[in-house]
C-alpha cells in the first residue's frame, strides 16, 4: 500500500491526515476462496510494534515464499522518519508464529506491495515503485536480504503490480490510477526482462474502483486462474473480492466474479474492523495458508 504523506507519490486517501493503521494476520482454509482466521493464532501476527530497526507506523501488503522449510514474508513497513514505505522481512517455521528480521530494500522513493516469486532458481521481486515512474524488477543477489534492481519493465506510475506465469508467458496486472483505484491494465511478455506489451483490450477495467485495483498474488488453483482485487467502495481497502479469469489470450480477455466473493471482509476484530485489502494464499499439506492484512482507521 502507499504512504499517506500528501507530498508523497503514493497517497491513498484524499484525506492526507488520516491515520491509517495496518497490520498482518494469518488465515487458513480448505480453499483459497474460503479463508478464516487460523485457529490457535492470535492475530495480528505482525504489527508496527514488531519492527525493530526503523520507527514504523504500520505494516501491510504481505507476500510469502517457503524456502527449504522456512517461510519468508516480505511486506511494506511505513518508516515514520522519511515517511515512506520500505520492504521488511519476517520468518516462520510453521507459518503461524512470525519473527521480524529486518528492512531488506530501501529506495529514495516509496516502496510497497513486494510481489516476490521464484523463477529459474532465482528469486525476484516486483514491488510498487510509483516514484520510479516505472514497474521495476529486482533480483535477490543474496536471498533473502539483498536485492538489486534488474531493470524497469513498464513505464509509468502503476500501483500494485501483480505478475504471474501462464502457458509459458508472463502476464502483469497494474493499476495506473493509484489515487482513484478505478483502472486495471494488463501487459504480457514472453521474456521476463523485456518486450512487455499492453494487451489490446487494456484497460480491462475502467472507472470502477470496486473491482479494479489488484489485491494480492494472482493464483492458479485447480486449473483456475484467480485474480484478487481490492474493493475501494465506499472507502479505500474495504474488502477483497475474487475473479476467475476464463479466457486469456494475446487478443481476448474474459473473467467473472466467483461465488465466494468477497473473500475477505472486516469481521469486527480490533485489528481489522475498518478494512482488509490484501491476500497471498499458499497450498500447504492439503489445505491453504494465507497472509492477509487489516485496517483500523483510528
Amino acid at each position: 500500500m502507499n504512504t499517506i504523506n500528501p507530498n508523497a507519490v503514493g497517497q491513498r486517501s484524499k484525506d492526507a491526515t488520516r491515520p491509517w493503521k495496518w497490520s498482518i494476520a494469518m488465515y487458513a482454509g480448505g480453499s483459497p476462496l474460503r479463508l478464516k482466521p487460523t485457529p490457535g493464532v492470535s492475530n495480528p501476527v505482525l504489527s508496527a510494534a514488531d519492527v525493530t530497526d526503523v520507527p514504523a507506523r504500520f505494516v501491510a501488503d504481505p507476500f510469502m515464499v517457503n524456502v527449504d522449510g522456512l517461510w519468508h514474508m516480505f511486506f511494506e513497513v511505513l518508516n515514520n522518519e522519511p515517511n515512506r514505505g520500505e520492504i521488511g522481512r519476517a520468518t516462520s517455521i510453521d507459518g503461524l508464529t512470525w519473527h521480524y528480521e529486518r528492512i531488506v530494500l530501501q529506495e529514495p522513493f516509496h516502496l510497497s506491495y513486494p510481489c516476490v516469486f521464484e523463477w529459474n532458481n532465482d528469486f525476484y521481486m516486483i514491488p510498487e515503485t510509483l516514484g520510479a515512474e516505472a514497474v521495476r524488477l529486482y533480483r535477490a543477489t543474496s536471498f533473502p536480504d539483498h536485492w538489486t534492481k534488474v531493470k524497469d519493465l513498464v513505464p509509468g506510475k502503476h500501483a500494485d503490480p501483480s505478475i504471474f506465469l501462464r502457458d509459458n508467458k508472463w502476464w502483469l496486472y497494474t493499476c495506473p490510477t493509484p489515487h482513484q483505484h478505478d483502472t486495471l491494465n494488463l501487459y504480457s511478455s514472453r521474456d521476463l526482462f523485456s518486450n512487455w506489451i499492453e494487451h489490446p483490450l487494456s484497460p480491462i477495467i475502467s472507472g470502477n474502483k470496486s473491482v479494479a485495483r489488484p489485491g494480492g498474488r494472482v493464483l492458479q488453483y485447480d486449473g483456475r486462474l484467480i485474480r484478487f482485487t481490492q474493493d475501494c467502495v465506499p472507502t479505500y481497502g474495504r474488502q477483497v473480492r475474487a475473479f476467475e479469469v476464463t479466457e486469456l489470450t494475446a487478443h481476448t480477455y474474459k473473467e467473472h466474479e466467483v461465488a465466494e466473493s468477497p473473500v475477505l471482509t472486516p469481521d469486527g476484530g480490533a485489528w481489522n474492523v475498518s478494512g482488509m485489502h490484501h491476500v497471498d494464499a499458499h497450498r500447504t499439506n492439503g489445505s491453504w495458508l494465507a497472509c492477509v492484512d487489516g485496517l483500523v482507521d483510528v
